[in-house]
């Protein structure tokens, strides 16, 4: 029994003290989100335009199928939703403490990781035509060849971060965690054959695919911001997935072998004891 105390560990009974017990945990969030949001007003490396290359990024400005506030309620509420489904219906504060923590550190440490490679790369997004030139005029410098802007400055600044895709990664990396967090309250990996369990923990990720797809529909992201996004979001959780599988099956090759050579020296022992045996019988006469 969580904190060795007879009874189910309630928000009620044990909430105060694990949440004083995982302060650390709480404050570094609290920077993370920090650092999210001065990283969001950050300004993008201004990278040089010229006039032949604006063939690639001259598609129309198109509203948001899915909007930038959506994001966080995608990819953080709607796990948080789960685990208070599950809290309510176990009463496991524990559990609901460590997985909401879990979804909040895999969200905010993916968020920074984008936003400072957003940042330091400043691609293009594929309208940033209409971004830069609202009204259709070009304007480019005589000397360098350089564009010159006359759009929206806070526009024309998101409009230098493309790569990768913010929504994308986000999305995976929330949507991701959820459906791992389902994958073993459901034991879906118990090699039982149930695949209508798989169908379930498949749900979190189609969704997130959804959301990348939504961007490249909208003119917002290339394909290839997208599905870097998604590897920002998802990739860790594959990878640390792999290593696990990797430890179980090197632990069960060690264990077999471990058994076989144990089993070896039982067998070397028998055949030595009963030469041992057939010799002083032999010495005694009485074979």
């Amino acid at each position: 029994m969580q904190g060795g105390q007879l009874g189910s560990p309630t928000i009620q009974t044990h909430g105060v003290r694990l949440a004083r017990k995982h302060t650390h945990d709480w404050v570094v969030l609290v920077l993370l989100a920090a650092l999210v949001v001065a990283l969001h007003y950050a300004p993008p490396f201004n990278r040089f335009v010229g006039k032949d290359m604006m063939t690639d990024i001259r598609y129309p400005v198109k509203p948001s199928t899915v909007p930038a506030w959506a994001v966080p309620i995608i990819s953080i509420l709607c796990p948080w939703v789960i685990f208070i489904c599950i809290y309510v219906a176990r009463r496991d504060v524990y559990d609901l403490h460590h997985a909401t923590l879990g979804v909040l550190f895999a969200v905010l440490i993916t968020a920074v990781s984008t936003d400072v490679i957003k940042t330091a790369v400043g691609r293009l997004r594929p309208d940033f035509f209409w971004r830069c030139f609202p009204d259709g005029k070009e304007l480019y410098d005589q000397v360098t060849g350089d564009v010159i802007c006359h759009g929206k400055k806070s526009f024309l600044m998101d409009g230098r971060k493309s790569f990768p895709s913010g929504h994308t990664s986000w999305s995976f990396a929330g949507l991701g965690f959820l459906s791992l967090y389902l994958s073993g309250k459901i034991k879906v990996f118990n090699h039982q054959g149930h695949v209508a369990k798989l169908c379930i923990v498949i749900l979190p990720l189609l969704l997130a695919s959804l959301v990348g797809i939504s961007r490249v529909d909208d003119y917002r992201h290339h394909w290839e911001d997208v599905f870097v996004g998604g590897l920002i979001g998802w990739g860790p959780y594959a990878y640390f997935h792999m290593l696990e599988q990797l430890q179980a099956a090197n632990s069960n090759d060690a264990q077999n072998q471990q058994s076989a050579a144990t089993g070896g020296q039982h067998v070397g022992l028998s055949m030595q004891e009963h030469d041992r045996k057939s010799r002083n019988d032999l010495e005694s006469g009485s074979v």
